[in-house]
């Protein structure tokens, strides 16, 4: 196994793609922190509180939530397009330990980028803001928690990309996921409706970066839903990996 993550770190480092993406997840998290912060600071008639200053600060967190689930999907169709995927299965003929791998390295290279970009982004937002009062344990929270949904959302991309193969129809699937249904779940009527909204992909995901519950779900029951989600999407595609020709 060890080979295996040794063979997948080579690979995700060294293609373009990876560098590049991670770049604008961490552009968008401490840009928009600069943005919004500073339209915030504009417009407070006093000093901002310490953690509307955390969550202003965080504010890419979203539009960031997009690069790494197109990073996710890339890490696995990017093989199936150019037919890389055919030289990886010889070389590790059981698919499931290849699945993995990359997996593991994925989250690892996810974690510690999105976790280093939140902390950045939130200090870039208080250095902007000037909070009256801040606590550094609901900075490392939200800190932990944004790069913990951050990861969680590239390798929901990742399990649509093995599910699908498909590039474009993966990426689209993970926006409409991601960032569209989560909307549209919200507006569906009656106290059923509630139910699903709150338990939807991301609605419930990103109660880990707000630290806040929702009524039926706190910040860790609400990531946990969410990692439900994100491993529906991965055994989906590690099934239809096993079964399919390459």
């Amino acid at each position: 196994m060890i080979d295996i993550l040794r063979s997948e770190w080579t690979k995700i480092r060294s293609v373009r793609s990876t560098v590049w993406t991670l770049a604008v997840t961490a552009v968008l998290m401490l840009g928009f922190s600069a943005l919004i912060s500073a339209a915030a600071k504009s417009t407070a008639d006093g000093p901002i509180p310490g953690e509307q200053a955390i969550m202003t600060g965080l504010a890419g967190t979203m539009l960031a939530s997009l690069s790494m689930a197109t990073l996710g999907v890339l890490v696995i169709s990017s093989e199936y397009r150019t037919g890389g995927i055919r030289t990886s299965l010889m070389a590790v003929p059981k698919r499931m330990s290849l699945l993995t791998g990359k997996i593991v390295v994925f989250a690892a290279i996810s974690l510690v980028v999105c976790a280093v970009a939140a902390a950045g982004a939130i200090g870039v937002g208080m250095a902007i803001s000037q909070p009256s009062s801040i606590e550094m344990g609901d900075v490392v929270r939200s800190s932990l928690g944004s790069g913990l949904y951050l990861t969680a959302c590239g390798l929901f991309g990742l399990g649509l990309g093995t599910l699908i193969r498909h590039t474009p129809g993966a990426i689209v699937s993970a926006i409409a996921l991601i960032l569209v249904l989560p909307t549209v779940a919200n507006q569906l009527p009656g106290e059923w409706g509630r139910t699903v909204a709150e338990h939807f992909t991301t609605n419930a995901g990103l109660l880990v970066v707000s630290g806040q519950g929702n009524g039926s779900l706190g910040p860790w029951s609400g990531f946990a839903v969410y990692l439900a989600w994100v491993a529906l999407a991965v055994l989906a595609g590690a099934v239809l990996m096993q079964r399919r020709d390459a």
